[in-house]
């Protein structure tokens, strides 16, 4: 039998086994705080804290200021400390709540639910939104809104992305053996939302532990199947995903749900959980701190806000000062010239390297090989977009579909003349949605 994927692709080192052992570790925060008031896609939060004020773990500091926007909670107890910019992972200035941290912990009282069956559809969404839940695979997307589709009665898949084909990271990968449970649970809620659907579990078959696991706890659930897929990067991107699960298409015009399908990412079923069962807002997630460059590589329990930091100290910080900082994966993570940023919803990792290898690079000319052809799984060309990106000609560009670039990094990976095909196509691509916007 054929296994589940899509055409293209690579198989870069994925050095899991760096911290792929060792069970989630909880770290508390020692230092202040920061909550950058754009954590996810759309409209930035509106503070509803000022200077000088308390706040306690759980309690909302900024509601959403649009639909497509979602609300931020404090994460420790302490006082306002300051609302100014921060400097966050990309590089930017965001405005962003100081809190300093009292050490006390403080927290809003939370109340389980004993089950969400009887809940109405309309709850369950409120419960999401005001949890402040958003896509926690690293796109940000609002999480209510991807569940409030236009027709919610045309979804037929609701897909669990439990891939994890980005290399290095593996906190999805110790959430489904640690806490399978939430993860079923959190599908289950989402399952609740849309009558027709079926659920998907979808794992990369380089964890045969987890995909026996989850066959094994759903059983007995008739709306309910696991999929192994082929181990290869990006299976986990959602057009990828899609594809290999349902056999169904997406290009860069349409939303999974305009082809029956709602995908997300295993972190972010945990906090649907989380949301309506326990009724907690979204204040903590699971982060990867690992490389060669780090003492003891960990997945650790996060509050959002806490500094990089101290992520590296509670790792054992770095046995090799390192050459490369990058938060996220390598192939699609944002490299980082300073530690002194914070945790948002998004972060997914923090990676170590002790040599640098693509500032060793040095690009060549094309050779015309076609490899990056071959590896593209957007199915484009990626090294006649480059060229039209590098002359800025976007007529060219958009002609030659350049807007069905995923900026997956696997043309810049197999490229033998290192020509940095993917960060070319990717700032054309920014131009372009920057004008659609307009």
């Amino acid at each position: 039998m054929a296994k589940l994927t899509f055409l293209g692709g690579v198989h870069p080192y994925d050095g899991k086994e760096l911290s792929a052992n060792k069970p989630i570790a909880e770290v508390l925060p020692k230092g202040e705080l920061v909550y950058p008031l754009s954590q996810h896609i759309g409209a930035p939060a509106k503070a509803l804290v000022k200077k000088g004020d308390r706040v306690i773990a759980g309690q909302m500091i900024a509601e959403a200021a649009a639909f497509v926007s979602a609300p931020i909670h404090a994460t420790v107890s302490g006082t306002v400390k300051a609302i100014e910019p921060r400097r966050v992972v990309t590089g930017d200035s965001v405005m962003s709540i100081i809190v300093e941290n009292d050490g006390l912990y403080e927290s809003v009282g939370f109340i389980p639910r004993a089950s969400f069956e009887k809940m109405r559809k309309e709850e369950i969404l409120d419960a999401i939104k005001s949890a402040g839940i958003v896509g926690m695979g690293g796109a940000g997307f609002p999480t209510h809104v991807k569940l409030s589709p236009k027709e919610p009665d045309k979804i037929e898949y609701v897909i669990a992305n439990c891939a994890e084909c980005e290399p290095y990271l593996t906190s999805d990968y110790r959430r489904m053996l640690e806490e399978p449970d939430k993860l079923i649970g959190g599908l289950k809620i989402i399952l609740k939302l849309f009558d027709r659907a079926q659920g998907i579990l979808a794992v990369e078959d380089n964890k045969p532990d987890c995909v026996e696991l989850l066959k094994k706890l759903t059983k007995d659930e008739p709306r309910i199947s696991v999929k192994a897929l082929k181990t290869k990067y990006p299976q986990g991107a959602e057009r990828m995903l899609v594809y290999a699960t349902t056999g169904r298409k997406i290009h860069s015009k349409l939303l999974p749900a305009d082809v029956g399908c709602v995908v997300n990412n295993v972190d972010t079923m945990v906090a649907v959980y989380r949301a309506v069962m326990g009724e907690r807002p979204l204040m903590e997630r699971i982060v990867t701190v690992t490389g060669d460059a780090i003492a003891n590589p960990q997945n650790f329990r996060v509050r959002i806000g806490t500094n990089y930091q101290e992520l590296v100290e509670a790792a054992g910080g770095f046995k090799i000062e390192p050459q490369k900082l990058i938060s996220g994966g390598p192939m699609m993570g944002f490299a980082l010239f300073d530690l002194n940023v914070p945790v948002t919803k998004t972060s997914t990792a923090l990676l170590a390297l002790t040599e640098d290898e693509v500032s060793m690079m040095e690009p060549g000319p094309c050779i015309n090989c076609g490899r990056c052809l071959e590896v593209c799984p957007g199915r484009v060309m990626p090294s006649r977009l480059a060229m039209y990106a590098e002359h800025f000609d976007e007529e060219a560009f958009l002609e030659n579909n350049g807007m069905e670039c995923c900026e997956c990094g696997c043309c810049s990976y197999i490229c033998p003349a290192k020509r940095p095909l993917t960060q070319q196509i990717k700032s054309m691509r920014k131009i372009q949605l920057a004008k659609k916007k307009k």
